[in-house]
């Protein structure tokens, strides 16, 4: 169901819900856009919209660079994270550009509006140990109930994740037919419907072969084609895959609630830090551009920093 037809927006003028279903149809047929960027996008064209009516314009076509740099100001003034308030920024400037594009406006009022420069915080990743401990708590689940198909389900996702460094929407997308076990690889799709090719370990397809033979037939009812299902016999969606993370990680004291996209940051920083090639890694994580895989050489020097502050004699 379209955004632009939901509740959420019935305040809004006919030209404003018009020009976001086009928009939206544009991003979801022609880019291809994944469901969580549509959703973002979305969000925050909603949220100019309504700014635009506030002030007085009866459609997206009047907004000037004065309104879009008010607009954004305002998110300032609220303290909105400088990465949120960049996202705004590049949805506004995605906005416009197509509206341009499409002949819907002269010129493009987006064009000099210049996205907030964040302070680079770096990931965090969880330790061996750490890694070593929430697999022990999914093995001691299935040690007191060998039929429990949500830690078997928890043991596959843990070990996939860490194993290969997908994302959690890529892991849900994932279908039985995607998995190799000949030559121990997965192909997934990301971003831009991007296809790529995985290796992933023994332990990790140990795990897989389980929740499918042990787990995943407990669960499925009819020719369900994913390979990660809920307990109804469909597709398991993001939002239940990360709350079961983020249980299992709470369970683990030494990690803490520290968030579901943790393992993709863990298994790229421990990557780097075997010596892996970084091209390598970028690759493997689908990264469209170096420089977002970077950071993680930046968190491999910040790691060796701390231990030899901890360390050494003379740190």
């Amino acid at each position: 169901m379209s955004t632009a037809n939901s509740q959420d927006n019935h305040e809004l003028g006919e030209t404003f819900t018009q020009a976001l279903g086009e928009f939206e149809e544009y991003l979801r047929y022609e880019k291809a856009r994944s469901p969580e960027t549509l959703r973002a996008y979305t969000s925050d064209l909603l949220e100019l919209f309504r700014f635009a009516q506030k002030v007085g314009l009866t459609s997206p076509w009047e907004l000037e660079l004065e309104h879009l740099r008010e607009w954004l100001g305002w998110g300032f003034e609220r303290r909105e994270a400088r990465t949120t308030l960049s996202r705004k920024a590049s949805s506004a400037r995605t906005f416009y550009a197509w509206a341009h594009g499409r002949g819907k406006i002269d010129t493009n009022p987006a064009l000099r509006i210049q996205s907030p420069k964040g302070h680079r915080t770096l990931p965090k990743v969880l330790s061996t140990q750490d890694i070593t401990q929430l697999l022990e708590l999914v093995e001691s689940d299935i040690l007191e109930n060998p039929e429990d198909v949500r830690a078997l389900r928890n043991r596959a996702v843990v070990e996939l994740l860490y194993g290969s460094g997908v994302r959690i929407a890529e892991l849900c997308g994932l279908n039985l037919g995607d998995i190799n076990t000949e030559r121990r690889t997965i192909t997934v799709t990301g971003k831009g419907n991007k296809q790529r090719t995985i290796p992933v370990g023994i332990p990790a397809m140990s795990a897989i072969d389980h929740w499918i033979r042990r787990g995943r037939i407990q669960w499925v009812h009819s020719a369900e084609n994913a390979l990660f299902i809920g307990v109804r016999g469909k597709r398991a969606g993001a939002r239940q895959i990360r709350d079961d993370l983020n249980a299992l990680l709470s369970r683990a004291t030494s990690a803490g609630a520290t968030g579901a996209h943790i393992f993709r940051h863990t298994a790229a920083t421990h990557m780097v830090d075997g010596g892996a090639d970084i091209r390598a890694v970028q690759e493997m994580l689908g990264h469209s551009t170096l420089a977002t895989t970077q950071i993680y050489t930046h968190v491999s020097v910040d790691r060796l920093q701390k231990t030899y502050r901890q360390a050494h004699p003379r740190a």
